[in-house]
């Protein structure tokens, strides 16, 4: 990375703001140099904070603001009052053209009402959704929706698709990513209206997407594909499902290795295994969710997450800018529009 990125941050959204939130800022500074930061919260705050991280003081400007998004607020409620907030003056940044993209850790609902109000749609795109990684057996996948979206038409399907995999060609470097729709069933004729009517568009070949077909809850993890497609309220289940369980099987292992003295000799012998375990597993790892579909970088770190990875969600964002998400989805859409404009195949 070349070029200098800024990234305005709401350094007061999280659990542990505005701490964890420079920490985190301060580490992603070790993979990008070169970006800078456009800090909105409460100067009397972040000041002490700033002096204690001595690599983060050249790299910040402060924008001091005594408004924050509480985190149970009501997203029309946070639009209306929230102008002067720490994630609305961050998400303006953007809006204008100050910084690059926004990260917060605060409130989901508000950033989501914000940054679509002030970002605007890409044109073409009719709902953002929420975007993350994934671990699989394979290496990593995209899902989306997680949560923006309870109920979603063929459309906002078929548009799903197109964003994921852009976003996985952009962001993991997949030259040829497969999409897949998650369905209760591989069969044609399992599913509701809006996913067999997508799986059906998906189907002409009218857009570069490589459309694996529906896969089901277990090909997730399996890495069937690279890109899930699914309505936000199956995605949002389905991944707090799997974190859950992850968070269960940690729980377990741990105490098996305490069970007995031969357990605990044991975990001596394993230990170098079990660390490499739990760097693949770790959710920090992973932590960014991404808003696609909006004119605008934005991206969501978990609230209770730590400094590592409030800087990976930070990573994200970056990531981003630098492989041109905006301009590549910009071009697919374009495409998908001149496609729809073509005759299509007459169905039986």
């Amino acid at each position: 990375m070349s070029d200098t990125i800024t990234i305005a941050i709401d350094a007061m959204g999280g659990d542990r703001a505005p701490g964890i939130v420079l920490k985190g800022a301060e580490i992603a500074l070790q993979r990008y140099p070169n970006v800078r930061y456009l800090l909105f919260g409460a100067e009397g705050e972040m000041r002490p904070l700033i002096a204690k991280l001595p690599s983060l003081g050249g790299m910040v400007t402060l924008c001091h603001t005594s408004e924050v998004v509480a985190d149970d607020a009501k997203p029309s409620l946070a639009l209306r009052t929230g102008r002067q907030s720490s994630m609305r003056l961050a998400i303006d940044a953007v809006a204008d053209g100050r910084a690059d993209g926004v990260v917060s850790a605060g409130n989901t609902g508000a950033l989501m009402a914000m940054a679509k109000f002030a970002l605007k749609m890409l044109p073409g795109i009719d709902r953002p959704a929420i975007a993350s990684f994934f671990p699989t057996q394979r290496g990593e996948s995209v899902m989306l929706d997680l949560g923006a979206n309870i109920e979603c038409d063929a459309e906002n399907l078929v548009q799903f698709a197109l964003m994921g995999d852009v976003f996985a060609r952009t962001v993991l470097g997949l030259i040829e990513p497969t999409v897949g729709l998650l369905n209760v069933g591989a069969e044609d004729l399992k599913g509701n209206n809006a996913v067999r009517a997508a799986s059906a568009r998906l189907r002409l070949a009218i857009t570069p997407i490589q459309f694996y077909g529906f896969i089901e809850g277990d090909d997730i993890a399996a890495g069937t594909v690279d890109v899930v497609v699914t309505d936000g309220f199956t995605g949002n289940v389905a991944v707090k499902t799997a974190e859950g369980t992850a968070k269960l099987f940690s729980e377990f292992l741990e105490a098996a290795f305490h069970h007995s003295l031969s357990a605990r000799i044991g975990y001596l012998f394993a230990r170098r295994a079990l660390r490499k375990l739990r760097m693949r597993c770790d959710p920090r790892r992973y932590n960014g969710a991404i808003f696609l579909g909006l004119g605008g970088i934005a991206v969501k770190s978990h609230g209770s997450t730590d400094a590592f990875g409030f800087a990976n969600a930070i990573g994200v964002a970056i990531d981003m800018k630098v492989n041109g998400f905006l301009d590549k989805i910009r071009v697919e859409l374009e495409r998908l529009n001149e496609a729809r404009s073509l005759p299509q195949p007459a169905t039986l």
